[in-house]
């Protein structure tokens, strides 16, 4: 059966940290290292934090006053703290242009473990308009690599399994998606990934 959707990944693909200085100056201002900031940020951080507002338990906002406390700052930093945290990321434009010219031909998708704020800020950046469908897990309750999250992506873009190939950096993801019978492409480099979509389709 043939593809008929292209579903991709927000984080580590779309929009990847290209620059770490901005994220390693802020550690060095608590006195931490950059795998400590990225883990106090993205990691389980206090009771958990980032993985419950990843599923929608707490929103985006709700973190980051528990990102403060941790760092003993007052709940009106977290604008800061965010702003410098995420300063080193990229969007990938060219990658995005390359999603729109697959339509009308293929449906495009997305599915990120993201917080509450995801759909705001691609709103804001101008590319929701690369996407028939997009999935975020703080808004549907499942993250990557639940078997849900997929599922419901593939309903909302009207497909079957085995008509759709996703693009993850994260092998587990990819694993999993490829267990309900999805086509999985790791990413690795913008090149290489546009290459191994184009021999696909």
């Amino acid at each position: 059966m043939s593809i008929r959707a292209v579903i991709f990944d927000l984080g580590g693909v779309i929009v990847r940290t290209e620059y770490q200085a901005p994220r390693q100056h802020l550690a060095e201002e608590f006195g931490m290292d950059y795998e400590d900031i990225d883990k106090l940020v993205f990691g389980g951080g206090p009771n958990g934090s980032s993985a419950r507002a990843t599923i929608g338990a707490i929103t985006e906002a709700e973190h980051w006053q528990n990102v403060m406390k941790v760092l003993k700052l007052p709940a009106s930093e977290a604008p800061r703290v965010a702003k410098e945290f995420f300063a080193g990321d990229v969007i990938d434009r060219n990658l995005l242009d390359f999603l729109r010219s697959l339509r009308p031909k293929y449906k495009t998708g997305l599915i990120s473990n993201a917080w509450s704020g995801l759909r705001e800020f691609i709103v804001r950046e101008r590319f929701d308009d690369a996407f028939d469908h997009m999935t975020i897990s703080a808004e549907v309750g499942t993250g990557k690599p639940e078997a849900k999250i997929y599922q419901f992506a593939l309903e909302q873009l009207q497909v079957k399994a085995k008509e759709a190939v996703f693009v993850d950096d994260v092998l587990e993801n990819i694993e999993a998606c490829e267990k309900l019978g999805m086509k999985g492409i790791q990413f690795k480099n913008p090149e290489s990934t546009i290459k191994q979509l184009k021999a696909l389709l």
